[in-house]
């Protein structure tokens, strides 16, 4: 498979899968002020991106088409650092300093947590 075809596929599919989580939360959990669904998305992106760049690189040598779809393309689309910027500036502006501020440490601490924890784990 063509590297350019893959993030392309690899992208699609992570856009989808976001769409996707962010309306089963919002059918779950109704409108909340904290934005659950970018939270668990980016999290999961970054804990997939960190197997598959550290897993990946260690036992799969060669397989950089795979590692564009997965770790370019659906962890690109499946994540979204333009969707948290904007919606911890809707928590400011909305004067929820609080949870933007909560929303900015869980995301930032949880994911360098998560990304070191499964680099060990590879």
């Amino acid at each position: 498979m063509n590297i350019w075809l893959a993030v392309f596929l690899g992208g699609g599919a992570g856009s989808m899968i976001r769409f996707a989580l962010s309306r089963a939360v919002l059918a779950f959990v109704g409108i909340a002020a904290f934005p659950v669904a970018t939270l668990l998305s980016n999290l999961f992106a970054t804990a997939l991106l960190a197997w598959v760049m550290l897993r990946w690189e260690l036992h799969l040598p060669g397989k950089e088409q795979w590692q564009a779809l997965l770790a370019i393309g659906f962890c690109g689309g499946f994540s979204t650092f333009s969707a948290f910027s904007m919606e911890n500036h809707q928590l400011l502006r909305d004067g929820f300093v609080g949870l933007a501020v909560l929303n900015i440490v869980i995301s930032v601490v949880v994911g360098v947590l998560l990304f070191h924890l499964m680099a060990r784990s590879a």
